[in-house]
């Protein structure tokens, strides 16, 4: 069962002025397809290769040693691309509401307080990289991490994870990294992260 990337659930255009199309193009169609003919082609004929990604990556000791590497970063990027699609929406924005709000509020004292922890987190990612909000055991926490790297890996459940590699917003923001993240917020699908807190914690 060979990975395939997932097809847009919205127009290449539709999170304009946010994230402009070629960017959408470029990213979905070229980069994310990368990783998914890599991870194929690293996991063809191993006993993973009808695994779904996501226990492929939660597990990456199973994985055998010569292809470890190259299935930590590829199957990675799959992973992580797959979680950033859904979670944006040119409908999205605003804030979560129900139990992940109250958890929010709780963890960090306000919607604010988690944007600007992630913010931050995304902005001071050396080189490429993810800023993510994750279940961590029964607690929300900010995290980073480096190139295709997934919490999954470290027993954490993503939630919502912003990608600050420059191929995600170089076109429109440049070097404006954190320009592209406060505006990134207004493409966030609350919807999908309420559902994967109530799925993790269920």
């Amino acid at each position: 069962m060979a990975y395939d990337v997932p097809p847009l659930p919205y127009a290449y255009d539709a999170l304009e002025p946010h994230i402009d199309e070629q960017t959408m193009h470029l990213h979905h169609d070229k980069h994310h397809q990368t990783y998914v003919d890599k991870v194929n082609a690293a996991l063809e004929g191993t006993d993973l290769a009808e695994s779904p990604i996501e226990d492929v990556i939660a597990d990456l000791d199973a994985v055998p040693d010569a292809k470890r590497t190259a299935v930590r970063n590829n199957g990675g990027g799959h992973l992580n691309h797959s979680l950033f699609w859904e979670s944006m929406s040119p409908d999205g924005g605003g804030s979560p509401s129900g139990d992940l709000a109250e958890a929010i509020d709780e963890t960090f004292g306000s919607l604010d307080e988690l944007k600007e922890k992630v913010n931050t987190a995304g902005a001071n990612q050396f080189g490429s990289g993810w800023a993510w909000l994750v279940l961590d055991g029964d607690t929300l926490a900010v995290v980073a991490s480096a190139n295709q790297d997934n919490p999954t890996s470290k027993g954490q459940t993503p939630l919502l994870g912003v990608d600050v590699w420059e191929h995600a917003y170089y076109l429109s923001y440049q070097n404006r990294r954190p320009d592209y993240l406060n505006a990134w917020w207004n493409t966030v699908d609350w919807g999908v992260v309420e559902s994967r807190y109530a799925a993790a914690r269920s």
